[in-house]
């Protein structure tokens, strides 16, 4: 992911891994001897070689990006069109991390002495986590959350064989080209297409850059098809009815499977309101993020997706989504949710607005304070109240009722660890009609 303006370097970005990697790897040969002459090299070539090609399901160390070797299994191979024994390329699952970071590597990228071929998946996991710390363990959990709960151990083995592997490796959008993290399940005529060219106004995609130009000189777009509800600033929200504009909502949907392992593909996108949001400039209005919402949800929920493309992340954008969709929620007069299952990312920027919201509350109100008034004031929904509060170990249960701790140093210390706020929304600047109210 990056500029395309930009040069890049680095294995990350398709540069070649020397098969040398440390200094116990040197070449067998090297000295200048005949390998003859050594008979325990001979015998290591030998069992090396009694491995590959390496089988799926084998489990080995790999070198990623930061330059060392991490533990991954072997998820597919594919042989390589010049031939012979080696000549094969293996998608590979770094055990410790997200599958957001699988990916095709080369032969050189692995340790081969290190080759387990049948292990014991419980005692690995075991002897795993005794050797992380615990700032390791906390880092993998926070991005381990894979969004999958509702699914029973059948399905989620369907669903992992069915998105194992990576279809679409890199698309462009507008001046990023960004690295995708998920398989997602675009028509058969483009299963050959390792990088996708999509148009950033009407997110039409195409196999060849040759295709976007000739498509970008002719698309009249210079923004999200839909009504612009909010502007402040160089921020623009735009409402998208996916009954009016069917193709944009379903190429919505491609777009961001890309981004979230545990997304459901709507192909029919009747039934949902997608709210795009946008950096604008001269050329126009750029898509950084959008949630998407059902027009009649009767569980509640004011959020079904929620993504914010990779290259603006970790700019404030997630939480601006999050609290615009509550203040949809506010003018409608109702409290909201979002729905289940929610995605790593989601899952962690909602733990930390609902708590920033409560507990500044908490720090200005005086006196006594229900849930249902919290609820009231804030749009969330109780339920989600009480596990935020109860988390933080601020609501104790007496007398049947349960009742909130407030210690203003305990609430200090929670809002300092549960972040900034991001981006404020200025309600202000908010011009909407809720959907019932409509036409």
């Amino acid at each position: 992911m990056g500029s395309l303006d930009a040069p890049t370097t680095g294995a990350e970005n398709g540069s070649t891994i020397p098969a040398t990697f440390s200094g116990h790897h040197k070449s067998l040969t090297g000295d200048g001897l005949p390998a003859g002459n050594f008979p325990e090299l001979d015998a290591m070539k030998k069992r090396k070689a009694s491995f590959l090609p390496l089988e799926v399901g084998t489990r080995v160390l790999c070198r990623w990006r930061d330059g060392k070797f991490h533990p991954v299994k072997v998820i597919e191979r594919r042989k390589l069109h010049t031939g012979g024994l080696n000549d094969y390329e293996y998608y590979v699952h770094y055990t410790e991390f997200n599958r957001r970071l699988d990916e095709w590597v080369k032969l050189e990228q692995l340790d081969l002495d290190s080759v387990e071929t049948v292990v014991d998946e419980k005692v690995e996991d075991k002897v795993t986590s005794l050797k992380m710390t615990r700032h390791q363990k906390r880092k993998i959990d926070e991005t381990h959350v894979e969004g999958h709960e509702e699914l029973d151990a059948a399905s989620l083995r369907e669903h992992e064989e069915f998105t194992k592997v990576k279809n679409i490796a890199t698309i462009e959008l507008g001046r990023y080209e960004i690295e995708t993290w998920y398989f997602s399940p675009f028509p058969p005529e483009y299963n050959d297409c390792l990088k996708l060219y999509f148009c950033e106004f009407c997110l039409n995609f195409m196999k060849r850059k040759e295709q976007l130009q000739r498509h970008m000189r002719k698309c009249d777009l210079k923004h999200p098809p839909g009504d612009e509800i909010y502007r402040s600033g160089t921020l623009s929200m735009f409402e998208v009815d996916g009954k009016k504009n069917k193709v944009y909502g379903q190429n919505l949907c491609y777009l961001a499977k890309l981004f979230l392992d545990h997304k459901t593909l709507y192909y029919d996108v009747d039934l949902f309101l997608f709210y795009i949001l946008c950096e604008c400039d001269e050329r126009g209005c750029h898509m950084v993020g959008y949630f998407s919402k059902e027009k009649h949800s009767e569980e509640s929920y004011n959020l079904a997706c929620i993504l914010t493309l990779p290259p603006y992340q970790r700019k404030g954008y997630g939480k601006f989504l999050i609290a615009f969709s509550y203040e949809l929620s506010k003018k409608e007069g109702k409290v909201g949710t979002p729905e289940r299952p929610l995605s790593d990312l989601g899952l962690l920027s909602y733990r930390g607005y609902w708590t920033r919201v409560l507990l500044d509350i908490l720090k200005k109100h005086k006196g006594n304070i229900s849930i249902k008034e919290l609820s009231d004031m804030t749009a969330i929904k109780s339920e989600d109240i009480l596990s935020t509060l109860q988390s933080l170990e601020l609501i104790q249960y007496r007398k049947g009722q349960h009742v909130i701790c407030a210690d203003p140093k305990v609430l200090d210390r929670h809002l300092k660890a549960a972040g900034r706020g991001g981006l404020e929304v200025d309600v202000s600047k908010l011009i909407w009609t809720p959907y019932k109210e409509q036409g």
